[in-house]
């Protein structure tokens, strides 16, 4: 069990930090999330999705990368 204030993946942390205001997709355990990413925190991050706030904790991220559209 992580610490209070501690990162238990600073390199998806770091990453996620220069994504922020961003359109990402992040696969986590259960299922695929679109939305934009509003902030990272030590153990989540809040995605918007339909103008709804999401907690997704850093634990349950598989992998993320920035949305794209086909043109």
């Amino acid at each position: 069990m992580a610490q209070i204030g501690s990162i238990s993946n600073p390199y998806l942390y770091e990453t996620l930090k220069m994504m922020i205001g961003q359109a990402i997709v992040v696969q986590t355990e259960k299922n695929i999330q679109q939305g934009i990413l509003l902030s990272i925190l030590p153990d989540h991050i809040i995605l918007e999705i339909s103008r709804t706030p999401f907690f997704i904790q850093l634990e349950e991220i598989v992998w993320v990368t920035l949305e794209t559209t086909k043109k």
